[in-house]
């Protein structure tokens, strides 16, 4: 059945739907899904284009693997905004469901104007229901700046590895009760830091945020170097899943990178802000995506903001995420785990009313930021 939609002055339609209908059952569909609409999008639209960057890995079924672009608008814009979904392979859903609803009804973008989005930036992470890309590096973790050294474990986070990555095949051993007994010794705000901040030693645990560049990464900001380097003004979104209350957003700048202050960016979007800078983050991280911009785009006014969608407690997905990497590393790795099905379940719920919210939450951002950018507000 067709969507039916009503008119609003933000530059994209709001979409009256069903929940389900942009969210995909694999990447597979996704992609397909998402590079038929942004052909569709192009018709009738001077500039603009669809691309692709092809990785060298595949999917379950041997599937080429890509991170998808398409850029509506003028193809040399000087004013961008960029929407990404997908840095952390298995929350990519949320983020592919909000692109295809936003190509349903694609913006009319100024003169001088685009709207990019960048469809999966961990394609294998999706395909294979991984947090982490091929090389088990989380990428959001991965991005470190020239100069900045890729450390050793904090102290705390190695005398955890033995917890957090046992050497053994998913099943229980009593994980929730060890890991609350830690969190009592440790203090809560320690563990979360700890355990979530990236580490640069163990390369089978989590948030192992890799050894150098990996390949997906240095291929898209080859990409936006060529792509967007005439822009004067880029205003990114990034779209996430996890943190946060069920159903809710949580938005989280990147500390250094910011065009406009923060109450003027809390005005434009309509919503609060969560500035690391002022110790309001649950946890800060070394090597995010958002911090290599302006490293690509040097002459470029660059605003970023994080959007997470929370879904369920940080233990059950904590947990979901320590049970699927030893599957696996330890185990057969197939997709039909129960492994794999839970930490899609943590991190994608199959539930209406989240699905609806996160689609509501997402669209109603990107129009927000387009409006600012295109100075419609």
């Amino acid at each position: 059945m067709r969507p039916r939609r009503h008119q609003n002055n933000c530059q994209f339609d709001t979409l009256i739907l069903q929940p389900d209908t942009f969210f995909s059952p694999d990447y597979a569909t996704a992609r397909k899904r998402f590079r038929s609409a942004a052909l569709a999008a192009e018709i009738g639209r001077a500039g603009a284009a669809l691309d692709a960057v092809a990785l060298d890995v595949r999917g379950p079924a041997g599937e080429e693997l890509a991170i998808d672009i398409a850029c509506i608008g003028a193809r040399r814009a000087q004013r961008v905004v960029l929407h990404t979904c997908g840095l952390h392979g298995v929350e990519s859903f949320a983020g592919s469901a909000v692109q295809l609803a936003a190509l349903a009804e694609p913006p009319v973008t100024p003169e001088g104007c685009a709207v990019v989005l960048v469809h999966v930036l961990n394609p294998y992470g999706m395909a294979w229901l991984r947090r982490a890309n091929e090389n088990n590096v989380d990428l959001n973790r991965n991005f470190l700046k020239p100069g900045d050294r890729r450390e050793r474990a904090s102290p705390l986070y190695s005398r955890l590895d033995p917890l957090l990555n046992p050497p053994t095949a998913a099943g229980p051993d009593g994980f929730p009760l060890r890991i609350v007994a830690t969190a009592l010794r440790q203090g809560l705000a320690a563990l979360k830091q700890t355990i979530a901040e990236g580490q640069y030693e163990f390369p089978r645990g989590l948030f192992y945020g890799g050894a150098a560049l990996e390949a997906g990464p240095r291929l898209y900001l080859d990409w936006l170097q060529g792509s967007l380097a005439d822009a004067g003004y880029l205003f990114a979104l990034d779209l996430h899943t996890g943190l946060g209350r069920h159903g809710e957003e949580t938005l989280i700048l990147e500390p250094g990178v910011g065009a406009t202050p923060v109450a003027g960016l809390e005005h434009a979007l309509g919503r609060r802000l969560v500035d690391p800078a002022a110790r309001r983050a649950p946890y800060r991280i070394r090597g995010g995506m958002g911090g290599s911009l302006p490293e690509a785009l040097p002459g470029c006014r660059i605003d970023f903001v994080l959007q997470e969608i929370g879904t369920r407690s940080p233990l059950a997905v904590l947990r979901a995420l320590r049970e699927e990497n030893r599957w696996h590393h330890y185990g057969e790795g197939g997709l039909a785990h129960r492994s794999k099905q839970a930490l899609c379940e943590a991190l994608n719920p199959a539930a209406v009313n989240w699905r609806r919210r996160a689609v509501d939450h997402g669209l109603s951002l990107l129009r927000r930021a387009a409006a600012w950018a295109f100075g419609k507000l």
